[in-house]
């Protein structure tokens, strides 16, 4: 206004500083809801701030944070990503980004996404614990599927076996091991064991397509065609 003081900049200006005003408000709103753990309500408010205040980092960490503690973490993921370009060095964005990716049983994203962890910061603690965890996974699911590829089916169960034992705490890895193991039986026309194992995903993701289809090839071997 002091530069131009003319009627249209006055009014402009009178315009972005009420907005400015209302914005504060519901920034006090947002992290008042959020320290009460209304996360639904810290999310709507933080929804209207960060239409205006598109590059504000830890605005997008906080709606994150919300996203995760409301059980949602594949919502928070778009939020980090966009903090970890906005602030550098952000360690804090990729760690949680990859425990994330982690968690969904995205392991070569994981991978991926805590290396860039390590790129800034290669003696981050809570980074390099988890890119072990993630890497010795990462290899062992990998090595179990070139023996599928190569038909060395027994070997490829006991791989599978020990993904199971690397990662006991987080239940979609021993689903998708079960889901591989289930294929594997069925291919080396182990039929029973195929079915009880097909069975077992089958009661935890009864649309699975892949066990199915094992369990239908395995009933097959079996004679059991209405199954």
């Amino acid at each position: 206004l002091k530069s131009n003081p003319s009627n249209n900049e006055k009014k402009d200006a009178q315009t972005q500083l009420t907005k400015s005003d209302e914005l504060q408000r519901l920034h006090s709103q947002a992290l008042s809801a959020y320290q009460q753990e209304d996360y639904q309500a810290a999310i709507s408010l933080l929804d209207d701030i960060l239409a205006v205040c598109v590059w504000d980092a830890e605005l997008r960490e906080l709606r994150a944070e919300c996203y995760i503690k409301e059980g949602e973490p594949s919502k928070a993921i778009s939020d980090l990503k966009a903090a970890a370009k906005l602030k550098n060095d952000n360690t804090e964005a990729f760690y949680k980004i990859s425990k994330i990716y982690y968690q969904l049983g995205d392991h070569e994203l994981s991978l991926s996404e805590v290396r860039e962890c390590l790129k800034l910061d290669q003696d981050h603690k809570q980074c390099f614990s988890l890119y072990k965890q993630v890497k010795k996974l990462n290899k062992q699911i990998e090595s179990a599927e070139e023996l599928i590829r190569e038909g060395r089916y027994e070997d490829a169960v006991k791989k599978y076996d020990s993904v199971m034992k690397t990662e006991p705490d987080v239940p979609i890895y021993a689903t998708r091991a079960k889901e591989r193991i289930c294929h594997c039986l069925s291919k080396n026309q182990q039929a029973t064991e195929a079915i009880k194992v097909c069975t077992e995903v089958l009661q935890l993701e009864p649309t699975n397509v892949n066990a199915l289809k094992d369990r239908a090839e395995a009933y097959l071997l079996e004679d059991l065609y209405e199954e």
